[in-house]
């Protein structure tokens, strides 16, 4: 069943239940993937890595947005895209620790042989490309980071 179905199914059903919150952000990702898919031109589908990517970004949009707010000292503001950053989420594979990212990015060193910060590109890439979907490219970053220096 591709996201766009998915997302349909989950909008009857908030619907019918009178949930703003998960109506709100159910239309955003389907928003999104409109917009994705009128962007490509001959409106092809779009494949299962476009789509977790994009529900990333969303998810990253919401939680950066919460992260100004209550710096701001606005919880009111910060907690609606907290509960539809958690509704946006479900539509993402299941992530995986940090312990389990970090097994993931220390194959990666000793199988490329990185020794220095200079290999952090390298590394991020193939570990991002391996996890895709599975962590975000910060967590990543900061184990990748860890372990080089």
């Amino acid at each position: 069943m591709s996201l766009q179905s998915k997302v349909m199914e989950q909008m009857k059903a908030a619907m019918k239940a009178k949930d703003s919150v998960a109506l709100e952000s159910l239309r955003a990702i389907k928003s999104a993937l409109l917009l994705a898919q009128t962007e490509t031109g001959s409106g092809v589908e779009m494949t299962e890595t476009d789509e977790i990517k994009l529900v990333q970004k969303l998810v990253k949009q919401r939680k950066d947005s919460a992260a100004i707010f209550t710096e701001q000292g606005r919880a009111d503001l910060a907690e609606p895209e907290i509960a539809q950053a958690k509704v946006i989420e479900q539509f993402l594979p299941e992530q995986l620790s940090e312990e389990e990212v970090e097994k993931v990015v220390v194959q990666t060193i000793e199988s490329t042989g990185a020794s220095g910060m200079k290999d952090m590109g390298k590394v991020m890439g193939m570990v991002s490309k391996q996890l895709a979907g599975q962590a975000d490219g910060k967590t990543i970053s900061t184990i990748v980071k860890k372990l080089l220096s």
